[in-house]
């Protein structure tokens, strides 16, 4: 059985060239009423997956300082209109001017109640999104959706849609980090999953000194051989070195190794049109494998073997969804749905996402280097 999950990626946009901290981009400009106009105090903005947002202030204006260049969606959002992004790629020494505009809407009086009575039906399907959404991964475990509540589901025979009206709230205590996340589209059909939204990281506050040593070690585990750990590799020419081994294959309905090919990791990444982007480039399927973990038990049952099966290296499989397509220094995809990950990276889901500024300490000294 295999599992899908698109990745949601970004455009450009034509930057305003100002003044900046040296380094960093800066991002300011105002929030109002699309039909009057007038300024939205209050209203939340933010770079989704990130831990940089902040709210506008009495004439509705912004600002977020100190931001790392690179392909990023800029996310603004208020209770009773309809939320508006920006996706930019973002220059080094630049401050890019924003004027976003919110759509009001109509908001039922059902939507704000919150009942702690749910029908079965709807607490059947609250348990499926969980494993669907949040993941089924060890970390899963010590993640709490803290106001499902906002949640509302359509679905029957093998199919689920999910909708929120509010942001959905995430603490997870396996990583150390609450999330707000801005659903914008869940659905479940067969065995493909497909979501979409807009999450915005703050980091909580441990217990004591082996709490906080827990989390960097959860944090550093769960970025080891995830989609952004292989695509830095890629980026600095450190695939192998780093545990990762590459294969072509033109189908995945027979897995069997002798149906692969050595698929070198330099030739997976050209030159981008400019020096802050990169081309990923292969036909058909990439696998790859991580040798530095083996497979999860819950990996096992979530893909539908056999608990007592022989655990391997952790395997994944990409494909190109319209061609070669950009990423940025990051290492994030930046054309909008390139790429379609299965295997471990579609396994791994909310519970091991991480904010995409992290890197692991040894790897931030490497890019610092370079």
């Amino acid at each position: 059985m295999r599992r899908c999950l698109a990745v949601v990626l970004l455009v450009l946009l034509v930057p305003f060239v100002a003044r900046a901290q040296a380094g960093y981009a800066v991002l300011e400009g105002t929030v109002v009423d699309a039909r009057t106009g007038q300024p939205l105090p209050g209203a939340h903005v933010f770079l989704a997956t990130t831990m940089l947002g902040t709210a506008t202030d009495d004439a509705g204006r912004f600002r977020l300082n100190d931001v790392p260049p690179g392909a990023h969606r800029l996310f603004a959002s208020m209770l009773g209109f309809k939320h508006a992004t920006r996706d930019t790629l973002l220059r080094a020494n630049t401050v890019y001017t924003f004027d976003l505009r919110l759509e009001p809407t109509v908001i039922e009086i059902g939507e704000l109640e919150v009942s702690a009575e749910r029908d079965p039906q709807w607490k059947k399907r609250l348990r499926k999104f969980e494993h669907l959404f949040l993941g089924e991964t060890d970390n899963a475990d010590q993640v709490t959706l803290v106001n499902p509540e906002v949640l509302d589901f359509e679905g029957g025979w093998g199919r689920l849609s999910a909708w929120a009206s509010a942001p959905l709230i995430i603490e997870n205590r396996a990583l150390g980090y609450r999330l707000q996340y801005f659903l914008t589209e869940f659905t479940r059909n067969g065995n493909t999953v497909r979501y979409d939204g807009e999450p915005l990281f703050e980091e909580m506050e441990p217990e004591d000194e082996a709490q906080a040593a827990l989390w960097t070690e959860n944090r550093r585990r769960a970025f080891a051989g995830s989609f952004r750990h292989l695509m830095l590799s890629l980026l600095q020419g450190t695939t192998r070195e780093e545990g990762f081994m590459t294969y072509s294959r033109f189908s995945l309905n027979d897995l069997s190794p002798n149906k692969r090919f050595p698929s070198p990791p330099d030739r997976l990444i050209e030159e981008g049109p400019t020096p802050t982007e990169q081309l990923l480039r292969f036909s058909g399927f990439l696998e790859v494998e991580y040798t530095e973990e083996e497979e999860a038990q819950a990996y096992l049952r979530w893909s539908g073997r056999s608990p007592w099966s022989s655990k391997g290296p952790q395997r994944s499989w990409m494909r190109l969804t319209s061609g070669p397509t950009l990423v940025d220094h990051n290492g994030e995809v930046i054309d909008p749905y390139g790429v379609t990950v299965y295997g471990y990276f579609a396994f791994e889901r909310i519970a091991d996402l991480l904010p995409k500024e992290y890197r692991p300490d040894v790897l931030a000294e490497e890019t610092a280097s370079h």
